[in-house]
């Protein structure tokens, strides 16, 4: 399976059969300015309605949206919606935030969405098994640098890719990936967006993957 980020929270997983899942779709302005994402997919996730995550106007074609706490497999692909909240008070400041949880092609993936707390033991029974995490390390609306480093050690997946982070396109968030990963050994940069895995080949201790946007 494939993983391309387009930025912010937005990925793209494709299986080894052609099926994408496309996940929190942002509306580029002023205050992101990835390049906007035009990207087919046969199925879109939403962790929450704010315009960084949730934009559909701009995917073409037709796919299934999936939201909230749903349990579904689609085109041989599980997908399944873990309730969380978007800040540290039970989403009293920021409302709800969904965990999507994604096996494909025998890999189990979880996006945290916009996580504001660190997971209870329920969640994370909830959550289970994790080969990759793609996880927010940029703080003010999101868990930060040290938050995501706990979140990490309690999901212990082994591969990491931090996404919702400052970047030179988006300046409201307050730390980079270089923030994360500094002082850690297990991490690598990658010149590419894109990155593949395969159940056989994934890394036996956790490995911090860093994409790069695309231009």
């Amino acid at each position: 399976m494939r993983i391309k980020w387009f930025g912010q929270s937005c990925f793209l997983l494709t299986s080894m059969a052609g099926v994408g899942v496309l996940m929190d779709p942002f509306k580029a302005d002023s205050y992101l300015s990835y390049a906007q994402v035009e990207q087919p997919a046969d199925i879109v996730t939403v962790s929450h309605e704010h315009f960084d995550h949730n934009y559909l106007a701009a995917i073409p074609g037709q796919y299934e949206v999936l939201k909230g706490g749903v349990d579904r497999i689609i085109s041989g692909i599980s997908i399944k919606g873990i309730k969380a909240f978007h800040d540290d008070s039970l989403g009293k400041e920021r409302g709800v935030n969904t965990v999507f949880c994604v096996n494909m092609d025998g890999i189990n993936i979880c996006h945290l969405g916009d996580l504001g707390h660190r997971l209870s033991s329920s969640e994370i029974a909830a959550v289970g098994k994790v080969d990759i995490l793609l996880v927010p390390v940029g703080g003010v609306f999101t868990i930060d640098c040290e938050a995501a480093a706990r979140v990490c050690q309690d999901i212990n997946p082994q591969v990491v890719i931090p996404m919702h982070y400052k970047t030179d396109r988006c300046q409201f968030l307050q730390w980079t990936a270089d923030d994360f990963i500094k002082g850690k050994q297990n991490a690598r940069k990658l010149d590419s967006s894109e990155v593949e895995f395969s159940s056989g080949s994934l890394p036996s201790g956790m490995e911090i993957i860093i994409l790069k946007y695309p231009a």
